[in-house]
């Protein structure tokens, strides 16, 4: 019933930036919270950046000064903007989403997009 397309995945140098995007799409009543989670080979998911409304973000620690996260509310899609990128951001990384559905509006569910590859190195 809610459908998330990532975007932007791939290659990029240490240094360099790149930026990803999810978009929501389905029988969407509100979204109360939006983030990114990342999972390496051997690794625990863990939660990259958050963003809840109106605005409130939070950050992993070892990602704060590089990266940004925002959220486009009338689109339903969330971003996050990587720079300075390090070998260790190296992972698959999930778009996550909040969100009531049409007709139930007394719950909120959870929605993982499908995984796009984010990889770091020269």
């Amino acid at each position: 019933q809610v459908q998330l397309e990532e975007s932007g995945g791939g290659l990029v140098h240490p240094g360099g930036s790149l930026r990803l995007s999810c978009e929501a799409s389905g029988n969407i009543l509100s979204i109360n919270y939006m983030a990114w989670y990342r999972q390496s080979p051997g690794k625990q998911r863990e939660l990259v950046a958050g963003i809840r409304r109106p605005m409130y973000t939070d950050y992993h620690d070892s990602v704060k000064g590089r990266f940004t996260i925002s959220a486009d509310n009338d689109k339903n899609v969330v971003t996050l903007q990587m720079n300075s990128m390090k070998p260790e951001d190296t992972a698959v990384y999930y778009c996550y989403f909040q969100a009531k559905l049409i007709g139930q509006s007394s719950i909120w569910s959870s929605y993982w997009g499908q995984g796009t590859q984010v990889t770091v190195s020269s």
